[in-house]
């Protein structure tokens, strides 16, 4: 957690000083035996994983649980318009008998969410490379 912390800045987005350079790797909260962080990026990106770990204790050392998700603002998004699409689909289709404009609906419904997971899974990739990167770093010192 130590190093994890020495690569991690703890940041309040609504400052003005957040925008300015910065040298860390990751921004987000660390706490005793957990952490919330995602890469540090320079343009806005709607599908960067939000890290979320758990470390726990073992006799043996200690084992890293990791989870990756999107940001909520992404995530609600991306049900809405998946919402959205899949509503459309049914009012073409059983409404208005308009089946090309429900196939349209469903097909963008589908699009969406494939492309959406597609980018999530390749930044997964990335953010996963940096922080087995750091693990490897610190584990030789």
């Amino acid at each position: 957690m130590r190093n994890l912390g020495k690569v991690t800045k703890s940041m309040n987005f609504l400052a003005y000083d957040a925008l300015k350079q910065n040298t860390h790797l990751f921004n987000g909260t660390i706490k005793e035996n957990s952490f919330s962080i995602s890469l540090v990026i320079d343009r806005a990106d709607s599908f960067l994983p939000l890290i979320k770990g758990k470390i726990e204790d073992t006799p043996m050392g200690s084992i890293l649980f990791l989870s990756y998700s999107l940001f909520p603002s992404s995530a609600f998004f991306l049900g809405f318009w998946t919402v959205v699409s899949l509503l459309l689909c049914l009012f073409f289709g059983l409404n208005s008998e308009k089946y090309v404009y429900s196939a349209l609906s469903f097909g963008f419904a589908l699009f969406n969410y494939g492309f959406a997971w597609a980018h999530f899974r390749r930044k997964i990739k990335l953010s996963q490379a940096v922080f087995h990167e750091i693990l490897e770093t610190k584990k030789t010192e």
